[in-house]
């Protein structure tokens, strides 16, 4: 006859044996069909899953061995296994060697958790759990930016299947930044991917700034306010208004204040170039690829990206941003090689070159923020000289500044999400050639591609009010980002197209402002 005492061993034999047989498979609570697993990997060919508290030792053992007959070795190795631990399917995806992967463990979870992604969706899963364990925040990146696709211009037929419901699978030891943050550093990107890609005829300034407003709405702490032509004209911003005159698609200047430190507190300023379609204007561009010239207004692509992600972030920081909006085209009424315009700022221009035009509407637009809120810093980006590509490629933006203490925290900020810059030469030397003119006090073009990204910054650096002043001098930066615009192939998550950075590098630069 059983006691109480035996009948309650018993049960609780039972229940240990029902969670082993739990445990067996993987500690699926969320009911994911599919897992992406991370492994360090050795040159000895040694294998080692990360996520190892939420799998069984048995089915850890099993997949381990699975993964050595399959020569998985190098970082970016995948391999997909099948009903494994009663999961449908597991993506595993190789970190490398550990002591490599751990110098940047952000990086590796990142791109393994695009690679693995990228894997199972040609495999029909839909609900997929991620290993988190070695970086929540690099994860959490990766499952966004790995599934971005634009497609909804195309009939039903032809688009892509549905994005994958991913979710966070292991544990994380990181607090600062999460799963949740990742994400929404992914989500601002693709913002600026989709402005950036979107036709010019379905992405006009209109269009642009309702756009913009429309993804800002409901956001705590934004103040949305979109300017017509009437109120350039009122500002006098005249090189501005200037490119603008050649399109029949009316202006914008979109300005947006986010008020998340504490009031009165200064200012950092956000300015973005966004010429919606740039054709050079009576400087006609030639036709071979002047469709990609729809991305020319990249600037202020990643800065409505970066400030959707600082609202969602509820960063403690007061940011002020404006984007002038606006299309540079040939017509009757277009701006002509040699005519001469006076900048809100009382400088005059003679424009050498029409398709110089987005140093024009950037002195405007630099000088109207610094002047009126007087920012603690400000830096503008802007897909601005094709001589930036040739310089420095798809690798690096290029930065031009006048503070040294602004270049670190853009550098630091640059390597924490793999979304680099590189410090570029800001010389009043550059100058010299722009001041070259017979009618005016500046020409706008200087001697062309030689040094061209280097003189397009000095021209820039005419139309910043307070960098002169030593009581209240404005930390400033110029961000050139011809070069990094689109990315000519996929790989991991860097997806073919239209590529919306550095909008991380700027979420994560305003991040660490406000610690």
């Amino acid at each position: 006859m059983f006691t109480l005492n035996t009948r309650a061993a018993l049960g609780k034999q039972v229940q240990q044996q029902r969670l082993a047989i739990t445990k067996r498979l993987f500690t699926n609570t969320k009911n994911y069909d599919a897992l992406v697993l991370n492994a360090y990997t050795s040159k000895g060919g040694q294998v080692s899953l990360t996520a190892s508290k939420d799998i069984s030792q048995k089915t850890k053992h099993l997949i381990e061995e699975q993964l050595k007959v399959s020569n998985f070795k190098k970082a970016g190795d995948v391999r997909t296994l099948y009903n494994v631990g009663g999961m449908k399917q597991v993506a595993i995806v190789s970190l490398g060697e550990q002591s490599v992967a751990q110098k940047d463990e952000q990086e590796a979870a990142r791109r393994a958790t695009a690679l693995g992604l990228q894997a199972l969706k040609p495999q029909g899963a839909k609900h997929v759990g991620v290993d988190i364990s070695v970086n929540a925040h690099g994860a959490g990146e990766g499952s966004v930016l790995s599934q971005f696709s634009f497609d909804k211009l195309k009939s039903k037929k032809e688009q892509q299947d549905e994005d994958i419901q991913v979710g966070p699978f292991s544990e994380s030891t990181n607090t600062e930044l999460t799963w949740e943050s990742g994400q929404i550093y992914g989500a601002s990107q693709n913002v600026a991917r989709m402005l950036m890609t979107s036709p010019a005829n379905l992405m006009t300034p209109k269009l642009f700034a309702e756009e913009v407003a429309y993804l800002l709405a409901g956001l705590e702490n934004v103040e949305v306010i979109v300017r017509d032509e009437e109120w350039a004209a009122r500002q006098k911003m005249n090189a501005f208004l200037s490119v603008a005159k050649g399109s029949a698609e009316p202006l914008r200047f979109l300005e947006i204040h986010y008020n998340g430190g504490k009031k009165g507190d200064k200012v950092h300023g956000l300015v973005g170039k966004g010429v919606t379609f740039d054709a050079g204007g009576i400087s006609l561009k030639p036709s071979n690829n002047m469709a990609l010239m729809k991305g020319d207004m990249g600037g202020a692509a990643t800065v409505a990206g970066a400030l959707y992600g600082i609202c969602k972030m509820q960063l403690p920081i007061n940011v002020v941003a404006v984007t002038p909006l606006c299309e540079n085209m040939p017509s009757g009424t277009a701006t002509k090689p040699g005519d001469v315009i006076k900048a809100m700022n009382g400088k005059s221009i003679e424009v050498l070159d029409t398709d110089a035009e987005g140093r024009l509407i950037l002195a405007d637009a630099l000088y109207y923020l610094s002047s009126k809120y007087k920012p603690e810093s400000l830096i503008d980006l802007a897909t601005l000289t094709g001589a930036m590509d040739v310089a420095l490629g798809d690798v690096f933006a290029g930065v031009f500044t006048n503070s040294n203490k602004l270049w670190h925290n853009l550098e630091k900020a640059g390597k924490q999400t793999s979304d680099p810059f590189w410090r570029m030469p800001l010389n009043d030397g550059y100058l010299k050639e722009m001041q070259d003119s017979a009618v005016a006090d500046l020409n706008n073009l200087g001697k062309g591609r030689s040094g061209g990204a280097c003189s397009a910054a000095s021209f820039l650096k005419e139309f910043v009010s307070g960098l002169e002043d030593n009581q209240n001098k404005i930390d400033w930066a110029h961000i050139d980002i011809a070069g990094v615009m689109d990315s000519q192939g996929t790989d991991g998550y860097h997806i073919k197209g239209m590529s919306g950075r550095p909008t991380r590098s700027l979420i994560e630069y305003v991040r660490g402002l406000s610690k």
